[in-house]
């Protein structure tokens, strides 16, 4: 009898307790979370067929007109072909910056982006090249002698007007060499693109969608990590960083990319950060449609940080780094005329502050391991 009461108060217990645990009270209730299930390999569709292949062909586009507008100058050197061909040579470069983050599969492989946009430009091996007339840009040691920063020289550096430049390259051997040596840059930068083009529109697109798992060797994982360090190393360090001495204590405006074109490198900076913050927010190349992203993805995961939506703190202080870069001068003057450069120190500050969003809070969110390492001491 003791034994049958006792199974009865069991029973009750546990009816009770379930009771408990389903109560409509939103005060109550267990605190386990509830499962997601976000679609990775829908963010990689959109990846690949709305951002990263769109973006390559628009760069590529570009290439073609600049390597045109080259051809044009150089069967007939005048100051107005010269101007379309720096001018070709601006929109080239800012449509590179919506691909550079992109160094992931065929990129990677070929070391694309160091052959493209090494900077600062040799410039004493650009000369050496151009005297002698015999190089070999496929060499990883003259990296910093091609690409887009050794056209900046060419363009912008060598001459204080463009008449001055329009007779250097007018006649004689060293204004042929130029010209051959312009032309095997274009030759070099197209031949690369055009391979890495041609594995995204070939097999690489599908080894990336169905690569769809939640490895480290996993699509979304490992370009998560490229996407990380391309924000820190080369948007952050590399175009303001670096310039400025945050690292090294003494400010190197020689450093900066597009040195010879003062006006451009904060142009560049606010091209690459708006790159990046589009393909956060899953973006389509050319379009206000959006598809899913790491901003959806926070979403989906309820990321928050200090109670706030994480993805929606990211896109403020992006849009506050904008703002105050927006607000500065060249970043060449801001550097040489003000000891130290206060206004820009203080825009990189808000260019940091994106960093650990990414590198801790949105990784932890989504189980992601950082698999490069830091050597900034930030």
């Amino acid at each position: 009898m003791k034994r049958k009461w006792y199974f009865v108060f069991v029973v009750a217990l546990v009816i009770w307790g379930c009771s408990s645990d389903s109560s409509d009270d939103p005060g109550a209730g267990s605190n386990e979370e509830l499962p997601v299930s976000f679609d990775r390999r829908a963010m990689l569709v959109n990846w690949a067929d709305n951002i990263i292949v769109p973006s390559y062909r628009a760069f590529q586009s570009e290439l073609s007109d600049l390597k045109t507008a080259f051809e044009t100058f150089s069967s007939n050197k005048n100051m107005d072909n010269l101007v379309l061909f720096r001018e070709a040579w601006v929109e080239a470069y800012l449509a590179w910056q919506s691909v550079s983050m992109f160094e992931t599969g065929p990129a990677e492989t070929i070391g694309y982006r160091l052959n493209m946009n090494t900077y600062p430009t040799d410039t004493d091996l650009i000369n050496s090249f151009i005297s002698t007339g015999s190089y070999d840009l496929s060499l990883p040691a003259n990296r910093d002698a091609k690409g887009f920063a050794a056209l900046d020289y060419l363009l912008n550096g060598l001459e204080d007007t463009d008449a001055g430049l329009v007779i250097r390259w007018t006649s004689g051997t060293e204004a042929d060499n130029t010209m051959d040596y312009i032309a095997a840059l274009l030759a070099d930068m197209t031949s690369l693109t055009d391979s890495v083009v041609g594995e995204w529109e070939g097999s690489y697109r599908n080894t990336f969608v169905e690569n769809d798992g939640s490895s480290a060797t996993a699509s979304v994982d490992r370009y998560v990590n490229d996407y990380i360090f391309y924000y820190e190393k080369f948007l952050r360090a590399g175009k303001m960083g670096i310039p400025l001495g945050v690292f090294s204590g003494t400010p190197a405006p020689n450093t900066l990319e597009v040195f010879y074109s003062p006006d451009l490198s904060k142009a560049m900076f606010l091209a690459g950060l708006g790159a990046v913050q589009d393909f956060f927010n899953g973006k389509h190349f050319g379009s206000n449609t959006t598809g899913e992203s790491l901003a959806s993805y926070l979403n989906e995961l309820n990321t928050l940080k200090n109670g706030e939506d994480l993805s929606q703190l990211v896109n403020d202080q992006m849009d506050l780094a904008r703002s105050m870069v927006m607000d500065l001068d060249s970043f060449r003057n801001e550097i040489e005329n003000n000891s130290p450069p206060t206004n820009m120190l203080l825009a990189y500050d808000e260019v940091q502050r994106v960093v650990p969003f990414f590198k801790v809070d949105m990784v932890s969110a989504m189980s992601i391991s950082i698999d490069f390492v830091d050597a900034d001491g930030d």
